[in-house]
């Protein structure tokens, strides 16, 4: 049986810092892109490490893509109030790959539970709006072989046509451009490619890989 497609996924842009007082209780959430668990446990044990003479360093991180792989932590909060609402977030937002740990540093002033919850939640929920998300959408790559003549036109012409360019590679017989095509419009690529340079240039499937687009842009 062929492997199933994979699907598009949502993750933030990058590491990014988001401070928030509430009742003289200061959250700092990091927010990081990770590869895996190991990844996840690493920025973790390294905020750790910054923020040791804080009382509080949550947690909560999602890694992975049809079966997606949670942990969280409250590190010392009563039980429920920090790394379950961190987590919340980090789902309702549809994120994997990322993890978020929230350093309080206790202002004198209880929040009780519901306050607790309500902080811990905002201090992530805000970090990803600072951070920004961006979609990670699977395509074929196809690699076009073109004469030199032609090469320079065609590169234009596929940027154009809204095809992603990922390389250029120049050869003493032509050139080799790496092209990225969601899968479903493989077969319209080729048509396409055929019209374009009037059957000069052939593509060779050589792989799937991730293309990342800013949320917001198309």
């Amino acid at each position: 049986m062929p492997e199933p497609t994979p699907k598009p996924y949502l993750t933030v842009r990058g590491c990014g810092l988001h401070e928030l007082e509430i009742k003289k209780s200061r959250f700092l959430c990091h927010l990081a892109r990770v590869a895996d668990e190991a990844e996840a446990q690493a920025f973790i044990a390294g905020i750790r490490k910054q923020y040791w003479d804080a009382r509080h360093n949550c947690t909560a991180f999602v890694v992975g893509g049809e079966q997606p792989r949670e942990r969280s932590s409250d590190d010392g909060e009563p039980g429920g109030t920090a790394g379950v609402p961190m987590l919340e977030v980090l789902r309702r937002r549809g994120l994997t790959d990322t993890v978020a740990v929230v350093t309080r540093y206790f202002g004198g002033i209880k929040l009780g539970a519901g306050g607790l919850v309500r902080a811990y939640g905002s201090a992530v929920s805000e970090a990803v709006d600072a951070v920004g998300l961006l979609e990670r959408r699977p395509v074929a790559l196809l690699t076009v072989a073109v004469d030199h003549t032609r090469a320079g036109r065609l590169d234009n012409d596929l940027r154009a046509a809204g095809y992603v360019v990922r390389e250029l590679s120049y050869r003493a017989t032509g050139v080799l451009i790496e092209v990225g095509v969601p899968e479903p419009e493989v077969t319209a690529f080729h048509t396409w490619l055929a019209e374009a340079t009037g059957g000069s240039a052939v593509a060779e499937a050589t792989g799937r890989d991730y293309v990342e687009v800013p949320v917001g842009e198309v």
